[in-house]
């Protein structure tokens, strides 16, 4: 049976690979809401889809395709951060199970509101969760499964993706509606953290800024030194001209390469949840626990170990 689909967001930046991801496993797109209205990008995927910049009139037709026994089976959010709790909570008035990208919400005291609501509604919060399926990142997780139980591993997470002068001028530069760098940028990275590693045991910040965030995280097996920067001029020295993202994680020193794969992470993570998997609020949990204390905790740049990278950094 074809899941109907409608999507919050549509001009957003990851709007695209939910698109891709609800064609690729034969959904149909009913409807799509963004208060911009650039929105072409609807033309390659679901050229018939309703379209609406105003969320009453939105949630006006939805209901009367209800009424038409047409009704949208889920809804994907991909608004900025800030909104996603209220697109959410929408979605699941509108009584239907939710694709939600990350971060869920941005705090723990809304993860638990919207935890009654999906009580309340009956209906189904998943969340984008991609790193959880890439298979670099499964092999990583069997293998420290299979070792020690005692064993604790040392762990550097660097990631480096440049962002123009716009980003500072959306909301993605507003620590209020996106978290800031820790939370817009790194919160897939940080769960998959947790997912290989296990429960947090410290959670240190070195430097906190508009561009960049670092630090230490201690998981059960792990120590963890991690760096997340949105600066052209941090890319490592060597990167190849023209590249604009470099990711590396290493455990004891030896490289773990998941740099490619990351294409059809989002079509996987809907195909999960379509076969009854993906992943939940009790899910996505951890991870917000992690970015939220980041952005509260005061800045000890003499506590932990500090990533490799830091210094060149600072130095900038």
């Amino acid at each position: 049976m074809t899941a109907n689909f409608a999507l919050i967001g549509a001009a957003g930046y990851v709007a695209p690979r939910h698109l891709k991801a609800i064609r690729e496993t034969g959904g149909t797109l009913c409807a799509a809401l963004d208060v911009s209205d650039s929105v072409g990008v609807l033309d390659s995927y679901f050229p018939e889809a309703a379209f609406f910049t105003d969320i009453a009139r939105f949630e006006d037709h939805l209901r009367h395709l209800e009424g038409q026994g047409d009704s949208v089976d889920f809804v994907s959010v991909c608004s900025p951060n800030h909104l996603h709790k209220a697109h959410v909570s929408l979605a699941l008035d509108l009584g239907a199970d939710v694709i939600c990208e990350k971060p869920l919400v941005l705090d723990i005291a809304d993860l638990d509101w919207l935890a009654a609501r999906e009580r309340e509604s009956g209906r189904r919060v998943n969340t984008v969760l991609q790193l959880r399926l890439h298979p670099s990142i499964l092999a990583l997780r069997d293998r420290v499964a299979a070792g020690p139980e005692d064993r604790v591993h040392d762990v550097d997470l660097g990631y480096f993706t440049a962002r123009g002068p716009w980003y500072h001028a959306s909301w993605k530069g507003d620590v209020d509606k996106s978290g800031g760098i820790a939370t817009n940028i790194g919160v897939h990275f940080l769960d998959m953290l947790h997912f290989v590693f296990g429960r947090v045991r410290e959670n240190i910040v070195h430097y906190r800024g508009e561009e960049a965030a670092a630090g230490y995280l201690e998981f059960d097996r792990a120590r963890v030194r991690w760096l997340l920067s949105i600066n052209r001029a941090h890319l490592p020295p060597g990167t190849p001209d023209g590249q604009t993202t470099f990711r590396r994680l290493t455990l004891d020193g030896e490289e773990v390469d998941f740099t490619s794969g990351f294409a059809d992470l989002h079509t996987e993570s809907y195909r999960d949840v379509l076969d009854g998997g993906g992943f939940g609020i009790i899910d996505v949990r951890p991870s917000v626990e992690i970015v939220s204390a980041m952005r509260h905790a005061p800045v000890e740049s003499g506590r932990g170990e500090r990533h490799p990278d830091l210094e060149r950094i600072l130095a900038k």
